[in-house]
């Protein structure tokens, strides 16, 4: 009697279809989370995360509506597909949580965050800093004789990228306030 030789989800129309629906590739993904503004509740999002072993790359909270006290909490983490899902359902299960969207799964959305950047030298590195700020729309909050303090506003990707440029012209200390978004469209 000769073994089957059966390779391992040859076919999605295999009996023998052993693939996983999810990809194996590690995804980044938008969450925004409407809660009740009481005490705790962000403890317990927190720790539905730092419980599993789950990674937060970003966290923003703010109050979104006074008088029905809520507030909205936008975690920016990453994960395989199964992962995401995970979280997704995990964050529903949680009594004050009222609404969670997948921001990145659920169509387009705009996303911001804001940095302040210290920015210290003289001479021509000042000068440098000064016009690479201005391609990237940076505003001057501070200036000293030494220093210069930049607020930008952007993605994550071009907040990285004016850090990367800024670091050889002296960059003294960063601030970011963590991913702010909204999806696209009247829904």
């Amino acid at each position: 009697m000769s073994a089957l030789h059966i390779k391992k989800g040859a076919t999605s129309h295999s009996a023998y279809n052993l693939r996983s629906n999810y990809g194996d590739e590690v995804e980044r993904h938008t969450l925004a989370v409407i809660v009740e503004n009481e005490p705790g509740v962000l403890a317990r999002v927190i720790g539905l995360f730092s419980g599993r072993g789950y990674n937060i790359e970003s966290l923003t909270v703010s109050e979104i509506d006074h008088e029905s006290r809520r507030s909205r909490i936008t975690v920016v983490t990453a994960g395989t597909p199964q992962v995401i899902d995970q979280i997704h359902a995990q964050l529903g299960r949680i009594i004050p949580v009222h609404e969670v969207h997948d921001l990145t799964s659920e169509g387009p959305s705009v996303e911001r965050e804001l940095a302040l950047f210290k920015v210290a030298g003289d001479g021509e590195k000042r000068v440098e800093a000064l016009r690479l700020a201005d391609i990237f729309r940076a505003n001057v909050v501070d200036s000293t004789l030494g220093s210069f303090v930049f607020e930008v506003t952007g993605t994550s990707e071009k907040i990285d990228a004016f850090a990367d440029l800024m670091r050889p012209l002296g960059l003294q200390e960063q601030a970011r306030t963590g991913v702010a978004a909204l999806s696209r469209g009247a829904d």
